[in-house]
C-alpha cells in the first residue's frame, strides 16, 4: 500500500503512544515521539518505510501550527514586546552560537563543525512550547507572548544561517546571496501587505456566502499552504509563509471561524511531525554515545536557560517571567532538523554530529514539559513576590473602595458583567491573568490587577477584606475551584457567585460554600427547550413549571443551603410569569368610554392597568375613575392567562371568540403586541 500503509501505522502507533502518555499524565507529544522511535527504521518489528515522505508531510504540520499561531497573534501585542522580540532574539542566537562553539571545542570538534553545533542548538522549538503552553492553559500570559515573539523572530534567522553557514569558506559568494535573500523577503512581505490583505477578505466573503463549510475549510487550508509555498519560492521558509497568511487572516472577520475549522487538521499533521522526529532517533547510537549525549544535553539546557533568562531580565521583565521564558525555550527546534539536514546533505557536518544533535534535540523536547512542571513551585514563589510589589502599587488607588465587587476573569462573561455593573455605577475591580484581557479592561476604564485570582496577595490587592461580592467568571473548572478555596481561606464571610464549568461541578462548589452559581450551558439548554415548547403551543404555565422543576433539581443543594436563594428563585419564577403587555384599544372595543373601575377589569381578568399612553403622553398608574378612549395604548400587567382574558375583554364585540381556550391562545394584532419583561 506504500505511503497509505505507513500513515496507517503512524496513526495507530500515535494513538497507543498518546494513550500511554495520557495514562502516565505526560504530554501527548512525548507519547508521539516514543511511538516514532518504535516504528522507525532503526528498530525491529513494524516499520515505516517511506520515512522521507513522512518528513515532508510533517512539514505541513509545522506550517499549519504557525498558521494558527498567526491567526491568534496580535501584532499590536507584538509592539509591546517589540524590543525583546526584534533585538533580544537575534542577540540570543548570536550568544548561543558562541556558547555552542565553545562546547564543540570541548567535545573535540573542529572549528567549522563547532560553529554548526552552535547554530543548531541556538534554535528553539515553536511547536513544542506552543503545544505545552496550550495544554497548560498559559497561552495568554506575558511569558507566553515573549516566548512566541522570540520564537517567530528566531525562526526568521534560519534563512540567513542556511545561506551563510555553507558559504563561510567563500564569503564573497555568500554575502551577495544573503542580500538577494533579503530582497526576496522584502518583496514577499510587500506582496502580503498590499496584495493578500486586499484579496483575502473579499475571497473568503464570497466563499462564505455559498454556505459550504467544506469549501470554506478547503479555502482556508489552500491559503495557508499556498502562501507558504509562495514564501518557499521566494527563498523563505514554508512555515514563515503560513505564519504570514495567518497574520493577514486575523485582520478579517473570518479569523475565528477559520481557526475553529483548521484546528483538527493542524493537530493531525502536528502528530505526524512528532512521530517523524521520533523515527529519526537511532537507539544504538544513543546507547553507544550516551555519555556525550547527556553532556551536550545538560550543557544545552543550562546554557540556553541562562542566556534566555538573563536577556529577559536585562530587558526589564521581573517576577516569574524570566524563569518561564528560560525553561520554555530550551528545547531544540523543528528548524534545527531542517538546518542539520542541509549541513548533512552538503557534506558540511558528519553523520555522528547529525546523530548527536538529533539525540540532544529529542531529549530537550522530552525534558521541556518536565522542567516546566518542576519549575512551577519556584515560578509561583517568584510570582507571589511580584504580586506583593504590584499590590503596593495598587493599594493607594483601591484603598477608597468599600462594598465593591471583585470580578475574577475578563473573558466574554466577565466583560459583559463588568459593562452592566459600570452602567449601574456599581464599583468593581477586575483580576485578570491574561495580559491581553487586562489591557482591554483598562481601556474600558476599569481598575485592573494583573495576576492570578487564586493568589492571596492578588486578592488582598483587590481589597477582598472590604468587598461586598466576588464573581468568578473564569471558564476552567480547576481554576474556579482553586479561586473559591483561596477566597474561603482569606475571607470566609464573602459571598461568592461562580460560573460552573460543568454540571458535575455543582455539588463540589456547593460543598465549598459558594453563595450562588450559574451553569451557562445548562441555562442555554433550558431556554432552547422553552422556545421549542412555545412553538408547539404548550401552555406557558406548564412550560414554566417544567423549567422551574428542572432548574430546582440542579440547584437544589444551593437552595437548601441558602434561604435567600429560595426567595430569589421564587422571585425569578414570578418575574418570568408576570409581564407587561401593551395593547391598542380598538374604537369598537366595549371598554371605550368606560372608566377602569366601572369596567371591573381587575375582577374580570386579574390584570392591573399600570399605564396608558394617550397622545404621546404616558399616564402612570391611572385611577379607577380614569376613562378609556379609542386609540389608547394600555399597559396590562399580569400572567399570560390574565392578559389573554383582558385581550378577549377589550376585543371588539363582533370579533369576540366564544371558546375560552381559543381566546387564551389567540395572539393580539401585530400592532398591539409589544411584550416586554417587567
Amino acid at each position: 500500500m506504500g505511503i497509505a500503509a505507513d500513515i496507517a501505522i503512524i496513526v495507530v502507533a500515535a494513538l497507543f503512544g498518546g494513550l500511554l502518555a495520557q495514562r502516565l499524565h505526560q504530554p501527548l507529544i512525548l507519547g508521539y515521539i516514543v511511538a516514532g522511535v518504535l516504528i522507525g527504521p532503526y528498530t525491529g518489528g513494524v516499520t515505516v518505510r517511506e520515512v522521507r515522505t513522512i518528513e515532508l508531510l510533517a512539514e505541513i504540520g509545522v506550517a499549519l501550527l504557525l498558521f494558527t499561531l498567526g491567526i491568534q497573534f496580535d501584532l499590536r501585542q507584538l509592539g509591546r514586546i517589540r524590543a525583546i522580540a526584534v533585538l533580544g532574539a537575534p542577540l540570543q542566537v548570536l550568544l548561543t552560537i558562541a556558547y555552542g562553539y565553545g562546547i564543540g571545542g570541548l567535545l573535540g570538534l573542529d572549528a567549522y563543525e563547532s560553529l554548526w553545533l552552535g547554530a543548531l542548538i541556538a534554535l528553539s522549538s515553536t511547536m513544542v512550547i506552543l503545544k505545552t503552553l496550550e495544554a497548560r492553559g498559559q497561552l495568554g500570559t506575558l511569558a507566553s507572548r515573549i516566548i512566541v515573539g522570540m520564537s517567530v523572530v528566531q525562526d526568521l534567522t534560519v534563512v540567513p544561517m542556511m545561506i551563510i553557514l555553507p558559504e563561510l569558506h567563500n564569503l564573497e559568494r555568500g554575502l551577495p546571496q544573503l542580500g538577494l535573500a533579503a530582497l526576496r523577503a522584502g518583496i514577499f512581505l510587500l506582496l502580503m501587505i498590499y496584495g493578500a490583505t486586499r484579496l483575502m477578505g473579499p475571497l473568503l466573503r464570497a466563499i462564505a456566502g455559498w454556505r459550504s463549510r467544506e469549501l470554506f475549510l478547503v479555502a482556508i487550508t489552500a491559503l495557508a499552504l499556498g502562501i507558504g509555498y509562495v514564501s518557499y519560492l521566494f527563498g523563505l521558509s514554508f512555515a514563515f509563509g503560513a505564519f504570514a497568511a495567518g497574520l493577514v487572516l486575523s485582520e478579517t472577520e473570518y479569523g475565528h471561524q477559520a481557526l475553529d475549522d483548521v484546528l483538527p487538521l493542524r493537530d493531525i499533521f502536528s502528530m505526524l511531525f512528532f512521530v517523524s522526529v521520533g523515527m529519526l532517533l537511532d537507539p544504538v547510537f544513543l546507547l553507544n554515545n550516551i555519555g556525550m549525549v547527556l553532556v551536550l544535553t545538560l550543557a544545552t539546557v543550562i546554557g540556553k536557560a541562562l542566556i534566555f533568562g538573563l536577556l529577559v531580565r536585562a530587558f526589564g521583565y521581573r517576577g516569574s517571567t524570566p524563569l518561564q521564558v528560560a525553561v520554555g525555550l530550551i528545547a531544540l527546534g523543528e528548524l534545527t532538523f531542517v538546518l542539520a539536514r542541509v549541513g548533512l546533505s552538503r557534506g558540511l557536518i558528519s553523520d555522528d554530529l547529525y546523530a548527536l544533535v538529533l539525540s540532544t534535540a529529542l531529549l530537550t523536547i522530552v525534558l521541556t514539559p518536565q522542567l516546566l512542571n518542576a519549575s512551577a513551585p519556584l515560578s509561583r514563589r517568584l510570582q507571589r513576590r511580584q504580586d506583593r510589589a504590584f499590590a503596593l502599587d495598587f493599594e493607594r488607588d483601591l484603598s477608597p473602595l468599600r462594598d465593591h465587587i471583585i470580578i475574577a476573569g475578563y473573558g466574554r462573561v466577565g466583560r459583559y458583567t463588568a459593562d452592566l455593573l459600570q452602567r449601574l455605577s456599581l464599583p468593581c475591580v477586575v483580576i485578570e491573568l491574561d495580559q491581553n484581557a487586562a489591557e482591554r479592561a483598562r481601556r474600558a476604564g476599569l481598575p485592573v490587577i494583573y495576576g492570578d485570582a487564586s493568589s492571596e496577595i492578588v486578592l488582598e490587592a483587590a481589597g477582598i477584606q472590604h468587598a461586598r461580592l466576588m464573581l468568578v467568571t473564569v471558564p476552567g473548572a480547576v481554576d474556579v475551584e482553586l479561586i473559591v478555596r483561596r477566597v474561603r481561606q482569606v475571607n470566609p464571610e464573602l459571598h461568592v457567585v461562580v460560573r460552573a464549568a460543568r454540571l458535575g461541578q455543582v455539588e463540589r462548589l456547593q460543598a465549598m460554600g459558594v453563595y450562588e452559581l450559574v451553569q451557562p450551558e445548562f441555562e442555554a439548554g433550558l431556554e432552547m427547550v422553552r422556545q421549542t415548547l412555545l412553538h408547539f403551543d404548550r401552555p406557558a404555565t406548564e412550560i414554566q413549571q417544567l423549567i422551574d422543576s428542572i432548574r430546582a433539581e440542579l440547584y437544589q443543594p444551593l437552595t437548601t443551603l441558602h434561604t435567600n436563594a429560595q426567595v430569589l428563585e421564587r422571585l425569578r419564577s414570578a418575574r418570568r410569569r408576570l409581564e407587561i403587555e401593551w395593547i391598542d384599544l380598538d374604537p369598537a372595543s366595549p371598554l371605550v368610554g368606560k372608566s377602569i373601575g366601572a369596567s371591573h377589569i381587575r375582577q374580570r381578568t386579574g390584570v392591573s392597568i399600570v399605564a396608558v399612553i394617550r397622545d404621546n403622553e404616558i399616564i402612570s398608574n391611572p385611577a379607577p375613575e380614569f376613562t378609556l378612549q379609542a386609540g389608547d395604548i394600555i399597559a396590562a400587567f399580569g400572567s399570560f392567562e390574565q392578559r389573554s382574558r383582558f385581550r378577549a375583554l377589550a376585543r371588539p364585540l363582533d370579533a369576540a371568540e366564544p371558546d375560552a381556550e381559543r381566546v387564551t391562545l389567540t395572539a393580539p394584532s401585530p400592532r398591539a403586541e409589544h411584550s416586554t419583561e417587567a
